[in-house]
């Protein structure tokens, strides 16, 4: 499939701006603009199964762009990606349902993230991206890779890759849901408040040397989140396993980058498996962070990610 560009018009004046976009937010809830870096940001909210929405964000031209953040998290974490990678890229960041200004899940509902993303793409009118994820955003990415290569540019999985959990086809048995429940109780023992800086504890103390410049933005994301996933008995929203299975079986040929933190890593090597079934695939350790590493050391970072991105 070709490799395609976007582009959007630029706007002389802020009425000309504000009635093109209400016009071309057709399927918004919600649309505004404002400028970054003499770039336009657009914003608004997709609808996907069930009811509900995903709160997205976008900015630049050219070939799209899509990150996906971490767990407990939102599309804040790519703070310091966003603007640098749309000075390239049309660039677009979105809440996962359940995170964020997005809807929330639902202990009944059946969906996927992989399902929400490719909707938002539907919505945007892209045909294909380069997909950057961190953590559970790898998760997603790594569900695409495996089950819809052709809608990928590119690939970026960082601090994480394909669940080796069940999939989003396997039901939760009798065993699963007392277990849950069991966890849920002692986590409503516990207190979600402490549970959140311990979260946050981990998250940080796992970094390299510049580890306390995330904690307060860290710690804004995570007090924001309601915490709903492990209060709830979550529907599986990963393909995981089922992805495993098909990567092994379709080897796709997208360009893969896996990135690592060193700290991250505690001391072993990093061999991750997904490598072995990419034949397009190189894994690289980032020096002196951790699992945030996006976060941690931003520089280092969006230097690999764009030098990989123009040279996959």
């Amino acid at each position: 499939m070709p490799r395609t560009a976007h582009s959007r018009p630029s706007f002389r004046n802020s009425a000309t701006k504000f009635i093109r976009i209400l016009a071309g937010a057709w399927f918004m809830g919600m649309a505004c603009a404002c400028t970054s870096h003499n770039e336009t940001l657009r914003s608004g909210f997709i609808p996907v199964s069930g009811g509900g929405s995903l709160y997205y964000e976008e900015m630049g031209n050219g070939e799209p762009l899509i990150l996906l953040h971490g767990h407990s998290l939102d599309r804040r974490m790519w703070d310091a990606q966003f603007a640098s990678f749309a000075r390239h890229y049309r660039t677009v960041r979105f809440d996962f349902r359940g995170y964020g200004r997005s809807s929330k899940q639902s202990e009944t509902f059946p969906f996927t993230h992989l399902g929400d993303l490719l909707t938002l793409m539907d919505s945007l009118r892209i045909e294909q991206a380069h997909i950057v994820g961190l953590s559970m955003g790898a998760f997603v990415a790594g569900d695409m890779l495996a089950m819809n290569p052709e809608r990928m540019l590119s690939c970026v999985m960082a601090s994480g890759g394909i669940r080796s959990v069940k999939g989003t086809h396997e039901p939760m048995d009798s065993l699963e849901s007392a277990q849950r429940d069991r966890e849920i109780a002692l986590l409503k023992r516990k207190g979600v408040e402490n549970m959140k800086r311990e979260w946050l504890e981990t998250l940080v103390s796992g970094g390299g040397t510049r580890r306390e410049e995330i904690r307060e933005p860290l710690r804004r994301m995570i007090d924001a989140w309601d915490a709903w996933q492990p209060l709830h008995k979550e529907v599986r929203s990963f393909w995981a396993r089922e992805a495993w299975q098909r990567l092994t079986e379709q080897r796709p040929t997208v360009p893969t980058l896996l990135i690592k933190g060193e700290t991250d890593l505690r001391g072993k090597p990093y061999s991750p498996r997904e490598q072995n079934y990419l034949p397009r695939a190189r894994a690289v350790v980032l020096p002196d962070c951790g699992h945030m590493a996006n976060m941690e050391q931003p520089e280092a970072f969006n230097r690999l990610v764009l030098e990989f991105l123009a040279n996959p």
